[in-house]
């Protein structure tokens, strides 16, 4: 799909109290080089995969300290309309929409089952240069405890169509663009302390999956699940030492069947 088209994810970052921790940390895990921080605009420093622009990192802003954890932005033609339209749903906008000079305009919100994530209208900065590469993002899930009230928003802001996967053991839904997916959505089980809130879980791109989870619990990163190969590649979940959650996954690395699914 085009950056541009509406209910894309288009970007991702996160707010670290430690940068220079992170930069490390994701540099040696992703092979991310970094940019110089932007002190305009609170210090955002982007990161890049082979000289692609590919997420950001940024020190909280005081009286946001807190555990980190990644945002994932979804495109959007107006990010006013689209605020409105997340209230009408039973969303909650949690930063309104604003314009970040002539990059473009964000803005954060939280869908109802409990994730939050951000809207982006772009401007000259129009999102990821580069996805479905080693180090770039390459598909993302919102994990909730409520998947009927984020299945119902989802749609109803973005112009997504459904389909849920035919599987007893998981509740998991994809939502398309123009028939092409681009968001999964899984019911948080009991596996999940009742402490971890829902969330977005964003994927990056390795070319060896084990490799970089020996990399990242080398340095402090937690893992939560896997390596397991999948259809759709091998992968696996870590918290990095700072608390954020994401997953690492090699997309030329498959094994078995794809899923079926039906219409929803």
């Amino acid at each position: 799909m085009a950056v541009g088209t509406e209910g894309t994810p288009c970007w991702a970052d996160a707010m670290f109290s430690d940068v220079e921790g992170a930069k490390g940390f994701y540099g040696d895990v992703l092979g991310w080089t970094f940019g110089e921080s932007s002190s305009e605009y609170g210090n955002y420093t982007q990161a890049y995969a082979n000289g692609k622009a590919v997420a950001a990192v940024v020190p909280p802003m005081p009286g946001q300290e807190g555990q980190s954890q990644w945002c994932l932005y979804f495109a959007s033609p107006d990010a006013a309309a689209t605020a409105a339209t997340i209230r009408d749903n039973g969303g909650e906008v949690l930063m309104e929409p604003m314009q970040v000079g002539d990059f473009g305009t964000m803005c954060l919100a939280r869908e109802p089952g409990g994730a939050v994530f951000g809207v982006w209208q772009a401007g000259v900065h129009e999102g990821f240069e580069a996805t479905g590469a080693p180090g770039a993002y390459c598909w993302a899930e919102v994990f909730t405890r409520e998947p009927g009230r984020t299945d119902t928003f989802l749609p109803a802001v973005f112009p997504y169509t459904a389909q849920q996967t035919q599987d007893d053991a998981v509740d998991f839904r994809i939502f398309s663009l123009g028939g092409q997916p681009v968001l999964g959505r899984m019911r948080m089980t009991d596996d999940f302390p009742p402490e971890v809130p829902s969330y977005i879980n964003v994927y990056f791109g390795v070319d060896d999956c084990d490799g970089a989870v020996a990399r990242a619990t080398k340095l402090g990163a937690i893992l939560r699940f896997g390596p397991m190969t999948s259809p759709f590649g091998r992968f696996a979940a870590l918290t990095d030492p700072q608390g954020a959650n994401f997953s690492v996954i090699d997309l030329t690395t498959t094994e078995g069947q794809m899923p079926e699914t039906v219409d929803v």
